[in-house]
């Protein structure tokens, strides 16, 4: 069934939603404002002022016209509409940072420029920077986004030690399959529908030690953007969600360094200055599996990784004025070597490369230019297991140019294009030992537009598309535009209705196998050109009620409905049947979700109610992620002195499995030439029931940790301890379908971290 026969009138908004964009454009929207009304415009940046370290998510808050806005992951902000050559007040601030206010005067037709240093302080929270958070969320068109900024960072809920991806799993809409795994399902989505990005270049597999946890050190981290759906039309290539992650730029004014070391893992990082700009580098590796044993029921994993970040930032005006170049490199590398021949093994890794060049014009206009590649390589080496061997490499070389502007009227006009040159190369072995390569080379050129309307201050709307000109596979695209809107309007100053919606395509997936217990790594390959490219629709609402400045409640629901699917064809009986057919699918839910934040408590719950379906050939079944209930519930509380303590308690309704219905022996050709055939004894072969028509137990554990902070000399030293799984739950994971072994998920666990900073 096509996208046409769910909805007859698609065509007819898709081309009216288009129109609608271009008619924007042409007309400006009424932005030229007169020369009598004499309007100024208000550019700034935010920054540590001992590590010249940008400060994102900071708050900016005018006294005089009640109004605010908030840095971006760069550290900028402009502010358009304001009275020139009159005094303003202008309070800049951020959490654990003193605030500071100027008392600026616009001048017409030009940008006033300013920059702001802020100075760490013990004090975590401020009424005047709860204030400016408030004003300049008004109008955002920020529905199903999560921003977590550097500041925020030591306070996600860790695990073995502190990991993103793991932390994501404890938000609403986001779905794992167990404690073995950091990969993540959003809102009824495979995990290959989520994009992952290290400063704009897609990692491909960002996991470690067989997923257990992701390859992106925190500590390199600047800020975190989530969107668990209905993501604006700069983003593409993926279904379901985009993770954005953006690395730090490196003391600017003194060499500094941290080094940590946990049950799992040693790392050292190092930043400091260079002429005219700052370099950061870090390094992690493994030193023991004794921690990763617990995940495999006390079975050793002989598994081995690093990875290291390395980035360069240079800024000079007599070279460019009011330019930034940076240059970063990131590789991951894992390999699990069993010294076993009965056992496969596996390799994998990642490396990416980018260079960005970040303009500011004498006008408000931001715009870059950025070159960069990734890399994934992976191998299953099968030894004698009797498993089949893959061989699998993804090169994706990019170069995308952005720009945004911003008009007097507040209003934003953004665009961009973006051309990715994709070389993929599959080895498929099968039981004869015949090997065949499905891989394939192909270019996507891409471009987008975006208006979004922010004139008034309880109204805005974001709304463009995204134009492609090619697909991976060759030849015109099987879909031109991916048009895409989102709106808020502010119905009180305490309430807010959010709404989105939008077309994606993804022509790049991955083979997976719903029967698989433990997937290592999943094989990623061009959509043939025989398929049309996967599609989807979201659908998004919600409400956002903020009673008090310590209180908000968050309500949303979504529909989502996947189109062409491409999923293995297991009734390929014959060579010339196709490797890959469509398949059709559709996730529904919704998620709500508190937080009271008022020192010295942090607290905060969410509840999510989904369902997910896939429809393969007439056959509907739930996938492997899909989760009826879902319940977290955390608590921090600051014992003051450097002491912090949190609780974290995790409830999951049962996952889908596939159960084994019996077993029976095969007699093959070989076996006819076995003269002792009937004295032999025979590995069994697996009959499986229906498509995870089984349903695993209710899933529940508690998480306990407490922190300390403290000097000693210059050395800082934080102290971490945890305990996983406090009371010990027999979380079922699964049956081994060799042995009818039960193999249940994280036990009770303790771990501690050391880090020095220097």
């Amino acid at each position: 069934m096509t996208t046409k026969d769910h909805f007859p009138h698609f065509e007819k908004v898709f081309y009216i939603s288009v129109s609608a964009v271009l008619i924007f454009l042409l007309l400006g929207i009424n932005n030229k404002i007169s020369a009598q009304q004499r309007l100024g415009i208000l550019r700034g940046f935010v920054a540590d002022s001992a590590s010249g370290e940008v400060l994102p998510y900071a708050n900016i808050y005018i006294k005089e016209l009640g109004r605010g806005a908030s840095t971006d992951h760069r550290g900028f902000f402009i502010m358009s509409s304001l009275p020139v050559e009159k005094n303003l007040t202008v309070a800049v601030s951020y959490i654990g940072y003193g605030t500071k206010e100027f008392v600026v005067s616009v001048r017409p037709y030009i940008v006033s420029d300013i920059r702001v240093y802020l100075s760490q302080t013990s004090i975590r929270l401020q009424t005047i920077e709860k204030i400016g958070e408030r004003i300049a969320k008004e109008n955002a068109t920020d529905l199903s986004l999560q921003k977590i900024a550097i500041r925020d960072l030591e306070f996600l809920p860790k695990g073995v030690e502190l990991d993103i991806f793991r932390s994501l799993q404890s938000m609403p809409g986001v779905q794992t399959a167990g404690d073995v795994s950091a990969r993540f399902y959003v809102r009824g989505s495979a995990s290959n529908q989520n994009l992952v990005l290290l400063d704009n270049v897609p990692i491909y597999n960002p996991f470690h030690a067989l997923g257990i946890f992701s390859a992106i050190d925190p500590d390199m981290v600047s800020t975190v953007e989530f969107y668990k759906g209905g993501f604006p039309s700069e983003y593409n290539g993926r279904l379901s969600s985009v993770l954005k992650v953006v690395t730090r730029d490196g003391n600017r004014n003194y060499i500094s360094g941290k080094a940590s070391l946990s049950l799992l893992t040693a790392k050292v990082l190092i930043e400091g200055p260079i002429p005219s700009g700052s370099f950061i580098a870090s390094f992690r590796k493994n030193y023991s599996d004794e921690i990763l044993k617990k995940f495999r029921n006390n079975n050793s994993i002989p598994a081995d990784f690093y990875d290291y970040f390395v980035k360069i930032n240079y800024a000079n005006d007599k070279f460019a004025k009011d330019a930034k170049f940076a240059l970063s490199i990131f590789k991951s590398d894992d390999k699990v070597m069993n010294d076993n021949p009965m056992r496969e093994d596996f390799k994998w890794s990642n490396n990416t490369i980018n260079i960005n060049y970040f303009q500011i014009s004498d006008s408000p206009l931001f715009y870059q230019v950025e070159i960069g590649a990734s890399n994934f390589k992976g191998e299953r080496i099968p030894n004698e297991s009797g498993a089949k061997g893959v061989v699998n490499e993804i090169k994706d070389a990019i170069m995308r140019m952005d720009f945004n502007y911003v008009y007097e009227s507040k209003d934003e006009l953004a665009g961009g294009f973006k051309i990715s040159d994709v070389q993929s190369k599959l080895l498929l072995e099968n039981f004869r030992g015949q090997v065949t390569d499905v891989g394939s080379h192909g270019t996507n050129i891409s471009a987008y537009v975006k208006y979004k309307f922010l004139r008034y201050p309880s109204l805005g709307i974001d709304f463009g598309t995204r134009i492609n000109a090619t697909r991976l596979a060759g030849g015109g695209p099987a879909y031109f535009f991916e048009p895409r809107t989102s709106l808020t309007y502010r119905l009180m100053p305490e309430l807010a209705f959010k709404a989105s919606w939008g077309i994606y395509l993804q022509d790049i997936v991955t083979i997976s196998d719903e029967t698989e217990v433990v997937t290592i790594f999943e094989p990623w390959l061009i959509t043939p050109s025989y398929l049309t490219p996967s599609r989807a629709i979201h659908y998004v609402c919600g409400l956002e009620y903020t009673p008090s400045q310590n209180i908000s409640f968050n309500l949303e629901g979504y529909y989502k409905i996947l189109h062409d699917l491409a999923v293995i064809n297991e009734k390929k009986y014959f060579p010339n049947d196709p490797d890959l057919i469509p398949g059709e699918g559709e996730a529904s839910g919704v998620e709500f979700q508190t937080r009271y934040l008022s020192l010295p408590y942090n607290i905060s719950a969410s509840y999510s109610l989904a369902w997910s379906f896939k429809n393969i050939e007439g056959v509907r079944y739930a996938p492997r992620y899909d989760s009826r209930h879902t319940v977290n519930l955390s608590i921090e509380y600051d014992l003051g002195a450097g002491w912090t303590t949190s609780a974290m308690w995790t409830y999951s309704s049962g996952l889908p499995f596939t159960q084994i219905a019996g077993y029976y022996e095969k007699l093959t050709i070989d076996d006819l030439h076995d003269d002792n055939y009937v004295l032999n004894s025979y590995l069994p072969f697996t009959l499986l029931s229906g498509k995870n028509i089984g349903r695993l137990p209710d899933y529940h554990r508690l998480d306990l940790s407490i922190s300390k902070k403290f000097m000693i000399g210059k050395l800082k030293i934080y102290l971490d301890a945890s305990a996983l799984n406090v009371y010990n739950r027999k979380n079922l994971f699964y049956f081994r379908r060799d042995t009818g072994e039960r193999v249940d998920m994280l036990p009770f666990l303790p771990t501690a971290t050391l880090k020095v900073e220097l």
